[in-house]
Formats: structure tokens, C-alpha cells, sequence
């Protein structure tokens, strides 16, 4: 069993600060995390492993040198290898061209069973990569999956819907997107981290992967963020005080009335 799990370094929501000049993100000295949702990916993945030992969990991921680190992480976790893409030509990839680079470097790994992904990058929010992934791969696709079985080369999950779910069921290959509910992902082991530390992360640039420059970067983008910013802060909420229905109904009309509301 040969699995891949894409994964993203992400700023810590908790710290996250916008230039109100750039609307861009500040991102110094702001701690990097792996995404939660990736994390949930990771740990089925692991859990595969801890039924067969012969499984091999593989870690992907896009982004600037430092996301070593995480994949370090990721490996002290549990997983078997991490591969980085970095490369200037790959820099302001929308979630279009960024699935282009992960499934050619998917296609160039090779030999897969399973996909997993976290449903969506907390920093990002659209739920789009790993779909996109999947379609440029060819391969069936399960998303937001809250249960999860696999029984040799067939899977059965549970798709988190907003009024219940829906039980699906594929054969290998296949991508699967993970939620929070699906499991709680693993802490790192002291061997695990001493292991994460000395293991050899590949860097591999767009050229490595065989990507054609027109679908990747900045200028391939289709899409771009025109702004971002920080919602302003709503006002102080009031509490109407009364015992009866018919006196919270009095109190609030004499307050909205003080106010010269109505």
C-alpha cells in the first residue's frame, strides 16, 4: 500500500495580522502550523500503516524552504518520507495552479493507492485543491469524509453533509479529503522527532516535476485576492432583562425608544 498525503504549512490563525495599508497578511514572525485539516489526513494515513507495516506514508507539499520543518514534523509523526516543492516559478499559485504542480509531482512519485487531503487550508479556505487534484489525476474522488474503511483495494467513507451523510464507496486509487471529525491525529514520539530531524526532506523544483511554466505561478493564476482584511469589531450587545415574555417585550421597546430607534 503506497499512500500520499497532501499537506500545507499554514500561519497560526491565533496570530494572524493584516498590512491595513497592503491588505496583505503579516507574516513575520507569525508561527508556522501544520493545517489542521492535513493533520487529520496524516493520521489516517498512519493508521493504514499501523495495520500494515509494509505500508509506505509519503508527505507533499508547496511552499518556501521552511516548510521542511513541517514535514519533519510530519515524519517524527509517523510518515515514512516528505517531498517539498519550492520553486520562484511555482510562488502565487492560486488553488488552479497549485493542484497542476501536486498532481504532477503525484504523477511522478507514481505507483499510488490513496490520496488524502485535509478539506481546506485554514489560511485559504476554498476546498478546492484537493478536488481539482483528483480530476487532474483521473481517479475517483470522496470529499469531506468523517468515517473511513478500507478493505483491500476498496473504500467506503462517510461524506459529512450538513443534514447528515452520505456513504460512498470506491476502489483504489482514489483522493480522499479529511475533516476534524474523521479521527485525532497522533502526537510526535521522542524517537519519531529524533528520526524527523536527521531524515533527508527531496526538494523538488517545477522542473523536477515536468510541469509546463504556463500552468503554474502567479501568471497562470485564473483567480487572485483583490483584498484582504480584518472585519471591524461588532459593538457591545445589550441584555434585555424581564421575567415574562410580555415584560422582555416592554423593557425592549422603552430601550429601543430611549435610543430613539423607533
Amino acid at each position: 500500500m503506497k499512500i500520499i498525503v497532501c499537506v500545507k504549512q499554514v500561519p497560526n490563525t491565533n496570530e494572524i495580522k493584516i498590512n491595513p495599508e497592503t491588505g496583505t497578511l503579516i507574516r513575520d514572525g507569525v508561527e508556522a502550523i501544520l493545517n489542521h485539516d492535513d493533520a487529520n489526513a496524516l493520521e489516517e494515513a498512519l493508521r493504514i500503516k499501523d495495520r500494515d507495516p509494509e505500508a509506505k506514508v509519503t508527505v507533499l507539499t508547496m511552499g518556501p524552504p521552511q516548510a521542511k520543518e513541517m514535514l519533519q514534523e510530519c515524519i517524527a509523526m509517523g510518515a515514512d518520507e516528505g517531498i517539498l516543492l519550492s520553486d520562484r516559478l511555482l510562488g502565487g499559485s492560486d488553488t488552479w495552479a497549485t493542484s497542476n504542480a501536486l498532481a504532477a509531482a503525484i504523477k511522478k512519485i507514481g505507483g499510488f493507492d490513496i490520496v488524502f487531503a485535509g478539506r481546506q487550508a485554514i489560511d485559504g479556505d476554498t476546498a478546492q485543491v484537493g478536488p481539482q487534484i483528483a480530476e487532474k489525476l483521473g481517479i475517483p474522488q470522496i470529499t469531506y469524509v468523517k468515517e473511513f474503511h478500507l478493505d483491500k483495494n476498496r473504500v467506503t467513507a462517510k461524506r459529512a453533509l450538513e443534514d447528515g451523510y452520505q456513504l460512498l464507496k470506491t476502489k483504489t486509487p482514489c483522493l480522499l479529503t479529511c475533516i476534524k471529525e474523521l479521527n485525532t491525529p497522533r502526537y510526535m514520539t521522542v524517537p519519531g522527532i529524533l528520526r524527523g530531524a536527521k531524515a533527508d526532506i527531496k526538494v523538488w523544483t517545477a522542473e523536477d516535476i515536468g510541469v509546463n511554466e504556463g500552468l503554474v505561478g502567479l501568471k497562470a493564476s485564473p483567480t487572485n485576492v483583490y483584498k484582504s482584511f480584518t472585519p471591524k469589531p461588532k459593538g457591545k450587545g445589550v441584555t434585555v432583562q424581564g421575567d415574562t415574555a410580555k415584560e422582555l417585550a416592554a423593557n425592549l421597546i422603552a430601550g429601543l425608544k430611549e435610543k430613539h430607534r423607533i
